[in-house]
C-alpha cells in the first residue's frame, strides 16, 4: 500500500523552521519527493510518499514540530491558515484503495488530538458530515475567527480534541482525497479586486469551472496579484481550461498574466495534456514520452 501525504504548514519564511519541519518528517519508510516554500504565502507545502503506518508516524512528528515552533499569533501572510499545521490530506497512489487512505486520515487525527490536544477537523473523504467536505467550509476566515468561535457555535466544535484552540497553534484539518493541482497564475496589478473578480468567476462554487477552487491573494513582495487555484479532477478541469478562462478574464479587465506556477508536484498526464492541447497534436500517447518509456522499461 502507498500513499501520498501533502501536508501544508504555516511558515514559508523562516529557513530554521522550515529545515526542522523536513528534518522530523524524514523517518524510515518515508521519501520526501517536494518541498515548495513560499514567502508570500508564509506557508510550506511538503510531499511525501510511503506506506500508511509510516506516513502516520512522520507526519505526526512533523505536526509537534510545527507546534513548537510556529506561533499564528505572529504569523502573517497571503494564504488563510487554520493551523500551524494547516491542512494534511493523504492520497491513495498506483492500486492503493481509498480506504486505506481514510484509515490514515482517522489514525492521525486520533492521536493528533489525544497526544497533542489540539482539535481536529476532518475533510474530503474523511468528512464527518457532508457540511464538512469543503476545505473552505471549516476553515473560513482563519484562526482568529475560530478562536472567537469554537467554544461557542456548535457549528464550529471539531470532531476530535478539545473545543478550544491551541493558544499558538490553532487546529488542524485532517483528510483523504484524490490528486489535486495547486496552480497558481500571477497578474500584472496590484488591484486585489481584479484577482478576487476573476477567482469568482473560474470557481465552482460560485458557478465557475466544477473542479477549480480558486481564491484572490495579494503579494505584495511581488507588487501583483494572484489567481490561487487547486484543480481537484485535471482531466475534467485541464490547467489550459483554466489558464486560459483566466486570461481571457483577465484581458476583460484589462490586465494581463505575467506568469504561473505549480505548488508541489503534478502528473504527468496533466502537462500532456496541456501540451497536446497547445501543440495540437492527435493520437499522442504517453508512451511517446521517453522517461516515461525508459521508467517503464526498469520497472
Amino acid at each position: 500500500m502507498l500513499l501520498e501525504s501533502v501536508p501544508n504548514f504555516s511558515e514559508g519564511r523562516n529557513a530554521e523552521t522550515i529545515a526542522a519541519l523536513r528534518s522530523s518528517l524524514e523517518t524510515p519508510g518515508i521519501s520526501i519527493l517536494d518541498v515548495h516554500a513560499d514567502a508570500d504565502h508564509n506557508r510550506s507545502v511538503f510531499t511525501l510518499v510511503g506506506d500508511p503506518a509510516a506516513l502516520v508516524d512522520a507526519l505526526f512528528a512533523g505536526i509537534r514540530t510545527a507546534l513548537d515552533r510556529i506561533d499564528l499569533r505572529r504569523h502573517e501572510g497571503a494564504h488563510p491558515r487554520l493551523g500551524a499545521a494547516d491542512v494534511v490530506p493523504f492520497v491513495p497512489l498506483l492500486d492503493t484503495p481509498m480506504e486505506e487512505a481514510l484509515r490514515a486520515a482517522r489514525s492521525l487525527g486520533e492521536r493528533v488530538s489525544r497526544e497533542l490536544n489540539l482539535p481536529v477537523y476532518f475533510y474530503e473523504e474523511a468528512a464527518t458530515s457532508p457540511e464538512r467536505t469543503n476545505l473552505e467550509r471549516i476553515r473560513r476566515k482563519g484562526f482568529e475567527e475560530l478562536r472567537d468561535a469554537i467554544g461557542s457555535d456548535p457549528d464550529r466544535a471539531p470532531d476530535l480534541g478539545p473545543a478550544e484552540i491551541h493558544p499558538s497553534g490553532g487546529a488542524i484539518v485532517i483528510g483523504a482525497r484524490g490528486p489535486l493541482i495547486a496552480y497558481n497564475i500571477y497578474l500584472n496589478t496590484s488591484n486585489l479586486a481584479v484577482a478576487q473578480a476573476i477567482a469568482k468567476m473560474v470557481r465552482h462554487s460560485s458557478g465557475g469551472l466544477r473542479y477549480v477552487k480558486a481564491l484572490g491573494l495579494d503579494i505584495p513582495e511581488r507588487g501583483c496579484v494572484q489567481v490561487s487555484m487547486n484543480l481537484t479532477h485535471f482531466q475534467r478541469s485541464a490547467i489550459h481550461t483554466v489558464f486560459e478562462m483566466v486570461r481571457s478574464a483577465a484581458e476583460a479587465h484589462g490586465v494581463a498574466v505575467t506568469d504561473s506556477e505549480i505548488v508541489g508536484l503534478v502528473p504527468a498526464a496533466a502537462l500532456l495534456d496541456t501540451a497536446k492541447h497547445y501543440l495540437r497534436m492527435h493520437d499522442f500517447a504517453l508512451g511517446q514520452v521517453l522517461e516515461l518509456r525508459l521508467l517503464e522499461k526498469e520497472s
